[in-house]
């Protein structure tokens, strides 16, 4: 099965220069956890509600900007990729939610471990790959200075 069929295509997304309120606002609208950062339909980033909360808001810097917040790291997938290569994908890059990008780059959907879980695939696949992007190191809470 390919994402293109699991893949949630309804994506909201917010430039650099969006301010973190208004990242967040779309988070509640949408009931989501990470919207993509997008540059000309591209995505440049992600910001998750943990990273507004722990980058930001934690340090008293309420008025920040998506790009002080976002992670830089993209991995992407595209609508004609197999939903076992997704889970593997994500365990290896310890996401939840994966952007889903076109031929030409740009955003067309997005994939999360959950969707993935409703999906016929090998026993037990999803849960190991959340099992494995359940753990965090130390490297992964980047601070503002």
């Amino acid at each position: 099965m390919k994402l293109e069929q699991v893949m949630t295509t309804n994506v909201q997304c917010c430039c650099g220069t969006d301010s973190i309120q208004k990242a967040a606002q779309a988070m509640k609208n949408y009931n989501c956890g990470l919207i993509p950062v997008c540059e000309n339909k591209k995505v440049i980033g992600t910001i998750t509600d943990r990273d507004i909360v722990l980058k930001a808001v934690a340090q008293g810097k309420s008025d920040a900007r998506v790009e002080h917040c976002m992670s830089n790291t993209v991995v992407t997938a595209t609508p004609d990729t197999d939903v076992h290569e997704a889970a593997d994908i994500m365990a290896k890059h310890q996401i939840r939610r994966l952007p889903v990008v076109n031929s030409s780059g740009e955003l067309c959907g997005i994939v999360a471990i959950g969707d993935l879980a409703t999906v016929d695939i090998h026993v037990n696949e999803a849960g190991d790959a959340l099992s494995k992007i359940s753990v965090r190191t130390d490297e992964q809470s980047n601070v503002i200075h």
